[in-house]
């Protein structure tokens, strides 16, 4: 509780910043409700309250968008989440989170340059035959650098950015409290999962703050397609990687971005957005272990039409389990399969409530929809936008694993229509789920799936007996507990501790107040007792004064 209270004083100027342009942006009330406004000003911190005109005038969407981008880093990459959530937030909102991106000036290279050595354990001279200080690549994390290593291998050096890690710490704090408060004090915020998207969030972001998880993602990507020419994974120079630095080959080919080079180099349009189509559904339907965020950005064109991939901070990574559900679920979009659709949503609807038969109803106007549409005309994008549209009306949150999936496929029909606009991703689609399909029916699968599912069966009824005297043995000592999940309660609590301090108080100041009219009223009693009941009386009128101020306060909030 200590340290909780020591970690919480060292974040108020940040929690004073992130509250005053939370106002600045026509959001006082939430500060109010969340007792933002109470905690800063008991630590003598005063909040400005003015809200200009023009920025009430703004969508709300908007205006979450800008606000994100003025708190910095930690919050540019919570819109940059936000804007994987299609499943919760709507397509308007969903347009403004796209537009936040983490680029920055990069940090100066004298600054660079002794966290760089001290991660080499050597001046860089000793590593990089050359070295541009210039870097051509910055974001919030970290900035790349180009080099040239003493073999003459061409190399980008991605280093961290010095001092970042402490500033997103206490932003994660800050954030992780602030969703539960909004969990607590508004009720209509819980199906906007404040908590779960912060621990998104978390997992992300640390994951990029450690350069080596990025280089093992490199390595993975790179074991998985081992062999396949058409795709090329850069090398991982892991003799000069750390938690801050990460040194990969540089991939020397045309940037995704630069479409009128890629056709200056005489390379094939339709070939590359065929094969990085096949690339990015293989990492998903056969890998299970997919690039997160296939942009034009982060994708290099080689010569021989060959797909380059950079970038892996971001990566989805699906089960065996969630593999078939997603392969179920895109043959329920291919076939227009209403009654696979609705049982795969309710699968991942988990414990919620649905209305199956309303759910049942809007599928089958949403395969409609479709009905006469030929299959080679159906862009995914669209089709996945509608079924998340559902999923909103209903208030069925997706796993976090799918939300980035979506995103990706979302992503990837993009980058292909931007190379042809005849590239249609549910072509590539059906040969993957034909074979996939076909490979879960053979006699070995099957038989793999018969003995997992017999083991499991044992497993149950073997431990039933054990199960169950282990509950009568708690029953029988009366220790068998029930627990029961109230949001509320924890809230409840506290309330209810404050107000039995406030009664505390209020009995002892009637007490002074009785005391020292007591001592008063006796004649002829030294000097020493008169000034005890005095103090009896001051301390009688400022607790009073307190008791009444914290009573308008709270009335009022």
């Amino acid at each position: 509780m200590l340290r909780q209270t020591f970690a919480f004083m060292r974040d108020l100027p940040r929690l004073q910043e992130i509250a005053s342009v939370l106002i600045h942006y026509g959001w006082g009330d939430i500060v109010r409700a969340l007792g933002l406004a109470n905690l800063l000003e008991r630590a003598g911190r005063l909040l400005h309250w003015q809200t200009r005109s023009e920025v009430t005038e703004l969508d709300l969407p908007v205006r979450i968008r800008l606000a994100l981008t003025d708190l910095g880093p930690t919050f540019v990459k919570l819109g940059q989440v936000l804007a994987t959530r299609v499943d919760v937030f709507p397509p308007d909102w969903i347009t403004e989170f796209e537009q936040l991106h983490n680029r920055v000036p990069p940090v100066p290279f004298e600054q660079v340059r002794p966290q760089l050595e001290q991660a080499l354990k050597q001046p860089i001279e000793a590593v990089f035959a050359a070295f541009d200080t210039e870097a051509f690549a910055a974001a919030s994390i970290a900035q790349v650098h180009r080099a040239v290593l003493k073999d003459g291998s061409r190399v980008v050096v991605k280093v961290r950015r010095p001092g970042i890690e402490p500033k997103i710490e206490a932003d994660l704090r800050i954030l992780g409290h602030l969703a539960r408060l909004m969990e607590l004090e508004f009720p209509e915020a819980r199906r906007y999962q404040p908590t779960q998207i912060v621990q998104q969030l978390t997992r992300s972001l640390r994951r990029e703050l450690d350069m080596v998880k990025e280089a093992r993602n490199i390595e993975r990507f790179a074991r998985n397609f081992a062999g396949d020419p058409t795709v090329r994974i850069p090398r991982v120079y892991w003799e000069y990687c750390s938690e801050t630095v990460n040194v990969q080959e540089e991939l020397e080919g045309v940037p995704g971005t630069d479409l009128d080079a890629v056709r200056a180099a005489g390379l094939d349009l339709d070939l590359l957005a065929s094969r990085g189509g096949d690339a990015v559904l293989k990492m998903i339907l056969i890998h299970g272990y997919f690039h997160a965020d296939p942009h034009p950005g982060n994708v290099i064109y080689l010569p021989g039409n060959v797909i380059g991939m950079i970038d892996f901070g971001m990566v989805g990574r699906l089960t065996d389990r969630r593999r078939e559900q997603i392969i179920d679920f895109l043959n329920a979009l291919v076939l227009k399969d209403e009654e696979g659709m609705r049982n795969i949503l309710l699968t991942w609807a988990g414990d919620a409530e649905v209305d199956e038969e309303r759910l049942a109803y809007d599928i089958s106007e949403l395969m409609l929809s479709y009905d006469d549409l030929p299959l080679k005309d159906v862009q995914i994008g669209p089709l996945l936008a509608d079924v998340t549209a559902l999923m909103r009306d209903h208030h069925l949150t997706m796993p976090a694993d799918l939300t980035l999936l979506f995103k990706a496929l979302i992503s990837l029909e993009g980058l292909g229509r931007q190379l042809t606009p005849d590239f249609h991703m549910i072509d590539h689609l059906e040969p993957f789920i034909r074979e996939l399909y076909a490979s879960r029916y053979t006699p070995e699968a099957v038989a793999r799936r018969a003995r997992h599912g017999v083991k499991e069966v044992m497993e149950v009824i073997t431990g039933l007996p054990r199960d169950l005297a282990h509950l009568f043995r708690l029953a029988r000592r009366g220790s068998l507990k029930i627990d029961l999940d109230l949001k509320r309660l924890d809230h409840f609590g506290h309330q209810l501790n404050y107000a039995a301090n406030r009664m505390t108080i209020g009995v002892l100041t009637a007490a002074l107040i009785i005391g020292s009219s007591i001592i008063m009223t006796v004649p002829d009693t030294p000097f020493a007792l008169d000034f005890i009941a005095a103090v009896g009386y001051l301390l009688a009128f400022a607790n009073s004064v307190w008791i009444v101020v914290s009573i308008w306060r709270s009335d009022k909030h």
